[in-house]
């Protein structure tokens, strides 16, 4: 009997969904073996792409405080099968899944899909994702879900210039390179390359060896971690907290607190992050084993 195989995603631009189509193509080619689903999150009233004016800033109340907007219904071929294994592609807003993949998570829908079932979870991202797959880690071991791997795709330039090329593409769909900026996102190389990460999982999936996944994609280069990030998320999951809920209770302040939020984001980006990079490399002989332990558990599925 064939293997039922579900691909969850949601994409704006794309890129996540040739991540994970080039993820589950090994599965695809043996058509003898698996029947390979896709299900693409949809919401009743979606977000724009590119995005205009101050709209993306505006929804960083809800995208930090987890706040779900009304998804359509899964088609019935996801919400009435029994699937086998699941990759389950995200992206991140403001540190967080993004709302379209919370969204789903809190339909209902969602623990029905996962609930006992072996999930892949796979992240396409400026570079920030490590904290937000803690948040996801969360909402898979509430619905009995079984998280056996994790993959994580970056931007791999420099934090700043990955700053401005994330927002020209986000503000005008322009992804290619252009002057002296490097094309935005993950690379076309590591997105193309993305069907090695499948052949390890169905190696591991067809060989029932799926506890000892984990390990085979971090040694294949699955999951980078960059120590700086992780302090930088650390610090900005602290002030977004206190950022969030003030706008949130402020309703009739929104729009002027979200203009001074952004301008907060923009000065904590070029001005506090480099002293956040200089204390950083100051402390790594203090702070060596801590963080050598840190990243060894950020890079792998289990939960605190």
């Amino acid at each position: 009997m064939k293997k039922n195989i579900l691909v969850i995603y949601y994409t704006q631009s794309g890129q996540l969904e040739d991540i994970v189509r080039n993820i589950a193509h090994p599965f695809e080619e043996k058509s003898e073996e698996y029947n390979v689903t896709y299900y693409n999150i949809r919401l009743k009233k979606d977000f724009p792409f590119p995005w205009s004016g101050d709209i993306f800033f505006n929804t960083f109340p809800e995208s930090y405080l987890q706040i779900p907007s009304e998804i359509l219904p899964p088609p019935e071929e996801v919400v009435n099968k029994k699937f086998d294994l699941v990759i389950f592609g995200y992206q991140v807003w403001y540190l967080t899944p993004s709302i379209p993949i919370i969204s789903f998570l809190k339909s209902g829908f969602a623990e029905n899909i996962l609930k006992d079932t072996p999930v892949v979870t796979v992240s396409g991202t400026r570079n920030m994702w490590m904290f937000s797959q803690e948040k996801l880690k969360v909402y898979l071991k509430q619905m009995q879900a079984k998280l056996v791997g994790n993959i994580a795709l970056v931007d791999r330039h420099d934090n700043y210039t990955s700053v401005l090329t994330i927002l020209r593409w986000m503000t005008t769909g322009k992804k290619e390179k252009s002057g002296m900026l490097p094309a935005a996102g993950v690379s076309d190389e590591e997105i193309n390359g993305a069907g090695k990460y499948g052949r390890i999982i169905e190696k591991h999936f067809s060989g029932n060896t799926l506890e000892t996944l984990q390990p085979d994609l971090v040694k294949n280069g699955a999951v980078e971690i960059r120590a700086f990030l992780v302090r930088v998320e650390k610090v900005g999951n602290k002030i977004f907290k206190v950022w969030s809920n003030l706008i949130i209770k402020k309703k009739e302040k929104r729009p002027l607190l979200i203009k001074f939020f952004k301008i907060y984001l923009m000065a904590a980006i070029w001005v506090v992050s480099p002293i956040v990079l200089v204390l950083h490399l100051l402390t790594t002989p203090i702070f060596w084993f801590k963080r050598k332990k840190q990243r060894e558990y950020l890079q792998g599925i289990n939960i605190k």
